[in-house]
């Protein structure tokens, strides 16, 4: 299949799986990244013109967190006035029961991310379907996801056409998980790439 000269560019990012990923592998403990620039280094160098970006969070609820939701809801505003699509999902919660080992049991209220993977996978296979893009590049280490990256070479067999599905992430020496989503073309994020897009910006109440 012909390879476009000009390889128009979808991002997709967890940004939940990201912020843990990069606190594994470069120990920053909040999401400190500006999703636009490393949307934006990650593509320029690979030739692939980006031209969307989508970004995918969980947010905690205002009751159980407000640090936290007040974080998120800001964050995601900035980044929806700079272009950003961005996708957002209530925590669900649940009581969670844990034995200490003195053998007393510990219940405490903990929150989960639920349907985020699913939508980015419907996204990313819509895009195909509907040619959007020709370079899809997601910003996750989840596996689940391993099945789009098999839907999405169908689809080019499909409609004859050249299509690349990517799987950027952090990573060092020390990262846990060194590995992109099976079945995509791996993109490694060393620390000096991601220290050039840490967003300066305070979202905190």
């Amino acid at each position: 299949m012909f390879e476009p000269a000009i390889k128009r560019t979808f991002a997709f990012i967890d940004g939940q799986n990201l912020f843990h990923q990069a606190k594994d592998a470069f120990g920053y403990r909040f999401p400190n990244y500006d999703i636009a620039e490393l949307a934006r280094v990650v593509s320029e160098p690979n030739g692939w013109q980006l031209t969307e970006t989508r970004f995918y969070t969980g947010v905690p609820d205002a009751t159980a967190d407000p640090v936290w939701n007040s974080f998120w809801l800001n964050k995601a505003t900035y980044m929806g006035q700079t272009g950003i699509k961005v996708i957002t999902r209530p925590l669900r919660y649940r009581n969670k029961i844990v034995r200490l080992p003195d053998g007393t049991q510990h219940s405490f209220l903990t929150g989960e991310e639920k349907g985020i993977d699913v939508r980015i996978a419907l996204d990313v296979i819509a895009g195909a379907r509907n040619r959007l893009y020709d370079v899809a590049i997601v910003f996750s280490q989840d596996q689940d996801l391993a099945e789009v990256a098999s839907e999405i070479r169908t689809i080019a067999i499909e409609q004859g056409r050249w299509i690349k599905i990517a799987c950027a992430f952090p990573d060092s020496p020390t990262a846990h998980n060194r590995r992109g989503i099976n079945n995509t073309d791996w993109v490694r994020i060393d620390r000096a790439t991601y220290d050039r897009c840490i967003d300066p910006r305070d979202y905190r109440p």
